[in-house]
């Protein structure tokens, strides 16, 4: 969504923000006067989003083993150095969505959420802040699946997995995407090597993704490590 600079002007609810490490983070809402906007400001907020941001970025920054002096291994932040969030009036249905690092959040989903609005928010914004860090994004539209999944699985593991995600062994194929995908890559990270996915994620830097990744990291290909998966929740 392409916002004028007048919207901007009349709308704009803008905080500077904290930092973890060298990047700052910033929150503004332009659909305050929209029912979402106003849902976000007052059961959410922008201080909060800002904190949850922060946080997201130092978990993600665990999970690609990207701390310490590895703190050079990460994916730039992009112009002077800010990973912002927007809530913007939006109508075509959807949820959230990330181009560098920019992420866009619908005031119209804010809206219509029933239930835990602020873990679901915090849930969002972890999937959201993964795709601001993560490598190979070059190569998101041959195999969105794998980025996608990652996200989820960041999500997961932080503990915000929604009740509506498939169980661990449910899905008909390890490239579903999403929940599917993050339930698998939780298999291969915990049960078959810790840390597999931020070994995943750096080598995708250069080349995007291939499936024999799986190989070179876990010395199995996919498809094995999907049927050893499903026999072993059963799905």
């Amino acid at each position: 969504m392409k916002l004028s600079m007048a919207a901007v002007a009349s709308l704009v609810l803008a905080f500077v923000a904290g930092t973890a490490g060298a990047v700052t983070f910033e929150v503004t809402n332009n659909a305050s006067t929209t029912p979402g906007g106003q849902r976000f400001d007052v059961e959410y907020g922008a201080d909060h989003a800002k904190q949850v941001l922060s946080e997201a970025s130092s978990f993600i920054w665990n999970v690609f083993n990207q701390t310490g002096a590895r703190a050079a291994d990460r994916r730039p932040v992009d112009g002077g150095g800010a990973v912002t969030l927007v809530v913007v009036d939006d109508t075509d249905g959807g949820i959230a969505s990330t181009s560098g690092s920019a992420i866009e959040l619908s005031e119209g989903y804010v809206a219509r959420f029933t239930g835990d609005l602020k873990a679901e928010v915090t849930g969002v914004l972890y999937h959201e802040a993964t795709h601001v860090w993560q490598w190979g994004l070059q190569d998101y539209a041959a195999h969105w699946w794998v980025f996608e999944g990652v996200a989820d699985f960041v999500r997961l593991k932080a503990g915000y997995a929604p009740a509506h995600w498939v169980a661990p062994g449910q899905g008909r194929s390890w490239d579903g995407g999403y929940d599917v995908t993050a339930r698998f890559l939780d298999y291969c990270d915990s049960v078959i090597k810790p840390g597999f996915v931020g070994e995943l994620n750096g080598k995708m830097k250069d080349s995007g993704y291939s499936d024999g990744y799986f190989v070179e990291i876990l010395g199995r290909s996919v498809q094995d490590l999907w049927n050893d998966y499903k026999a072993k929740y059963g799905g």
